[in-house]
């Protein structure tokens, strides 16, 4: 009886279930293997590059190479008006998003394309083209510079390339969620008698307050770096319209590599830090929306 039972075949598993079980990529280990030596490759040896080096000067040569006041008024302007160009995408990125999804209207996907134009443009190209525009004998700025506004080769300027090349970071993360939104919930807010700003500040921005502020983080991070769309148009005057990439540049061309790091770490830090506050306040807002209630 015992022989029978152990020569019965196995019962195998169902077709299926066997196949469910495969897995599409290796395992953990060997993925996680190939990621953090990726990440190590294209960030971290760089980075640690960058600190090592900065670590070559004396603590009073970094404080100096740091707080001089020409590098201080770079990073007021280069932050202050990443700061500015970031807030002014978070509204109007958020308009045009709303508008590319809740509206049709002809030119509709020329508009939609348009915003992917910062992407596929050059940053020197766009530089170029808004100090022709903006310049005193530009198409707007010939206008402007005889009532007293001028834009071009002023901090204004710098604000207004940073908000060129950031925009489309807030509308293709805000686009998204907007398509996915439960518009029956907006309906039945109506139907309770909800204003259309109590519909919109109780049902609709709660569920895309979290991309919003991954897309103001994104545009954020990507003004702080630029470098190519605002050399053209700041004028680079010193403690008026030179921005911290500048300053990092003019110290390679002198050959100051520690200086020059010395300045990019404080950067590097200064962003990490506000990233983390602003990444920090997307999760607290993800676990606050999706409590239960």
């Amino acid at each position: 009886m015992s022989s029978v039972a152990s020569s019965a075949p196995a019962p195998q598993e169902a077709p299926g279930k066997r196949r469910a079980t495969k897995k599409v990529l290796p395992g953990f280990n060997l993925t996680l293997g190939y990621t953090l030596l990726y990440l190590s490759l294209i960030v971290l040896i760089p980075l640690s590059a960058l600190v090592f080096k900065t670590f070559t000067l004396t603590l009073e040569q970094f404080w100096a190479a740091i707080s001089s006041p020409r590098v201080l008024a770079a990073y007021r302007l280069t932050f202050g008006a990443s700061l500015i160009a970031a807030t002014v995408n978070l509204v109007f990125g958020l308009l045009v998003a709303w508008v590319l999804v809740r509206y049709k209207f002809p030119g509709k996907k020329i508009v939609d394309a348009l915003v992917d134009l910062p992407f596929a443009l050059p940053t020197a190209v766009a530089g170029i083209s808004l100090t022709a525009l903006l310049a005193g004998n530009g198409w707007v700025g010939q206008y402007l510079e005889p009532m007293g506004i001028q834009l071009a080769f002023k901090p204004a300027g710098v604000v207004i390339a940073l908000i060129f090349i950031g925009l489309p970071f807030v509308v293709r993360t805000v686009q998204p969620v907007l398509e996915d939104a439960e518009k029956e919930l907006e309906e039945a807010a109506t139907c309770l008698g909800a204003t259309r700003l109590q519909t919109f500040v109780k049902v609709i921005l709660p569920s895309i307050l979290p991309a919003l502020l991954t897309g103001f983080a994104m545009a954020f991070a990507r003004a702080i770096g630029e470098y190519g769309s605002v050399i053209f148009i700041a004028g680079n005057v010193p403690l008026v319209s030179e921005i911290t990439p500048l300053i990092i540049i003019g110290k390679l061309e002198q050959y100051d590599y520690a200086g020059a790091t010395a300045v990019a770490l404080v950067m590097l830090v200064i962003s990490f830090v506000l990233l983390l506050l602003i990444n920090g306040l997307q999760a607290w807002q993800r676990r606050f929306t999706e409590a239960p209630k």
